[in-house]
C-alpha cells in the first residue's frame, strides 16, 4: 500500500507545489494554478529489474482540491481506496476488510508527500527537467543522499499543457512502477459523496479508532 499511496501523493501534491525546474516549469505552474479536480482513467504497470511485466492493474482516478482522492481499481480485481483529506480508507472487497488510517500518518515519509511541504522541497529533492517526450513535459525528482527513507530512486511527472498524463516511479531495486492516464478531465463537478467512504455491513475494519 506504501507505494500506491506515494502516487497519489504525488498528484495531490501537484496542487500544492509552484516551483520545478528548467522548461517544465511552465506546464505545471499552469497545472498547480488552474485545475481544481481531475478525473481519469489509469493504466498501472509493475515492472522488475529485468524488465519484466509482474503486474498490471486499472481504474478510475477522481481527485478534488484539497487533498481528496478516489482511487478505484477495477482490474483485473477490485480495490478500493478513499481519502477525505484527513482518513485514508482502503477496502479490499475479496478480503471483507477495510483499513483506516490518518492520512498524515500513511503519506508521512513518502517522497510525494514532501512535494506538498513547499519549503522542504528543495531540501528532500533534487528537481530538474527531463526535456519533452510525446508532446509531454517531464519534470525529474531525484531524493538527495540521506533527506528521506525513499522507497523510490526517482520520479518522473509526465505533463502536457498543464495535465498530468503519466508518472514513473524507480525503485532502488532496478524496477518501476508505471501509470498512464486516459480520458483525462480537469475542473469538472464532483460529488462529494466520492470522497466518503462507509465499510460495507459485515466488514472487517482495522484501525478505526474511533468507530471502536
Amino acid at each position: 500500500m506504501n507505494k500506491l499511496c506515494a502516487a497519489l501523493a504525488l498528484c495531490l501534491s501537484l496542487f500544492a507545489v509552484a516551483a520545478a525546474a528548467g522548461p517544465a516549469d511552465d506546464a505545471l505552474k499552469r497545472f498547480v494554478d488552474g485545475a481544481q479536480t481531475l478525473t481519469a482513467r489509469f493504466a498501472q504497470t509493475q515492472t522488475d529489474e529485468h524488465g519484466e511485466v509482474i503486474a498490471q492493474r486499472s481504474g478510475q482516478f477522481d481527485l478534488a482540491r484539497p487533498g481528496r482522492f478516489r482511487w478505484n481499481y477495477d482490474k483485473p480485481y477490485e480495490q478500493l481506496m478513499v481519502c477525505d483529506g484527513k482518513k485514508i480508507w482502503n477496502y479490499e472487497p475479496d478480503l471483507q476488510q477495510v483499513t483506516v488510517r490518518d492520512a498524515d500518518q500513511v503519506l508521512k515519509g513518502t517522497p510525494a508527500a514532501l512535494l506538498a511541504q513547499k519549503s522542504l522541497l528543495g531540501d528532500a529533492f533534487a528537481v530538474e527537467s527531463g526535456g519533452q517526450k510525446d508532446g509531454a513535459d517531464i519534470v525529474k525528482l531525484k531524493p538527495k543522499g540521506g533527506e528521506t527513507n525513499s522507497d523510490f530512486q526517482s520520479i518522473e511527472l509526465w505533463l502536457k499543457n498543464g495535465v498530468p498524463q503519466r508518472m514513473k516511479f524507480y525503485d532502488a531495486l532496478g524496477g518501476n512502477t508505471d501509470i498512464e492516464f486516459s480520458q483525462i478531465k480537469t475542473g469538472v463537478r464532483l460529488d462529494a459523496a466520492l470522497f466518503r467512504f462507509t465499510p460495507p455491513k459485515g466488514a472487517e475494519v482495522i484501525g478505526d479508532d474511533e468507530r471502536r
